[in-house]
């Protein structure tokens, strides 16, 4: 683990990245979609919330002109424990200005084939009796593409998915639009059988509130996740730059969260101002080092 976070950091620094610490204690909940651990300021007698993720403020140092920032850290989640969660566990998120997503998945392909080389010696590991090449190229597929390819189900059409999802016992609450009810099949029945390294692509716009909507899919997000031995490794995506549909999500937010969804985040009108000075087009990503290290 040692090896691995200090080749990390090398990497980065290779390439002009600036280390930073952004808070720990929040006024707001927001970063990313979770239950937050709440306590309480004596002195200025106001509640905080530890960090579930530090995108907020990383991309506020984007805007005050520090192109290339990187920081890694502790985050800390209110949720269940499991093999795949810790409600503290470390993370690396980096951004870079005038960079993509497409950039970003480049980028985290040659990170992880070197950390590989350089601490293993090879890129082919073995994981639980699993063999895995690290090697590049990734595998890249959309959420859809994905279902087709490992549960053959017809995913372009909401009814088969809906018949699909039923089927296997799962309860359909409202009316949730096709990509919506693509993302609920890929959670529950795709992710857990992407065992070689593969990039998930094109996301529900409403499983991604801060990331750049695509100009020709309005209900697509431009947004990335790598998935390897069937976990979640990294995320990452085009970031939203748009002060006026920023805040549409965070009302979006702030409704679900009046109907009692724990995880969604807060209106924060900092962040909005700090828009409307101006992000350039940059892309973002988080990598869990923990499930990295495993």
């Amino acid at each position: 683990r040692s090896r691995i976070v200090h080749e990390i950091r090398n990497y980065f620094f290779e390439r002009d990245y600036l280390e930073v610490e952004t808070p720990m204690l929040h006024p707001l909940v927001g970063g990313a979609r979770a239950r937050p651990f709440k306590t309480y300021h004596n002195t200025l007698k106001m509640p905080l919330f530890l960090r579930i993720a530090p995108e907020l403020y990383l991309k506020r140092l984007v805007v005050g002109g520090f192109e290339r920032v990187f920081e890694l850290n502790r985050c800390f989640r209110n949720e269940g424990i499991s093999v795949k969660h810790n409600p503290e566990f470390s993370m690396l998120e980096f951004y870079e200005a005038y960079a993509t997503y497409e950039t970003l998945m480049d980028l985290t392909e040659e990170l992880l084939e070197r950390l590989a080389l350089k601490v293993l010696g090879t890129t082919d590991i073995e994981y639980q009796g699993t063999q895995v090449s690290l090697k590049r190229p990734f595998k890249r597929m959309t959420v859809a593409e994905s279902i087709q390819v490992v549960s053959k189900v017809d995913s372009t059409d909401a009814i088969a998915l809906t018949n699909a999802l039923k089927k296997k016992g799962i309860e359909i609450k409202g009316k949730p639009s096709l990509a919506e009810l693509q993302w609920m099949y890929f959670e529950e029945f795709v992710e857990s059988e992407l065992i070689q390294p593969t990039y998930i692509i094109d996301h529900p716009i409403e499983v991604s509130p801060l990331a750049r909507r695509s100009s020709t899919k309005p209900d697509i997000a431009e947004r990335f996740e790598l998935y390897i031995c069937g976990r979640e490794i990294a995320n990452g995506f085009n970031e939203l730059n748009d002060p006026e549909d920023q805040a549409s999500r965070f009302m979006d937010q702030l409704k679900r969260k009046e109907e009692g969804d724990e995880e969604a985040a807060d209106f924060d009108e900092d962040y909005i101002e700090a828009l409307r000075v101006g992000l350039p087009p940059t892309a973002g990503e988080g990598i869990g080092i923990d499930r990295l290290v495993m």
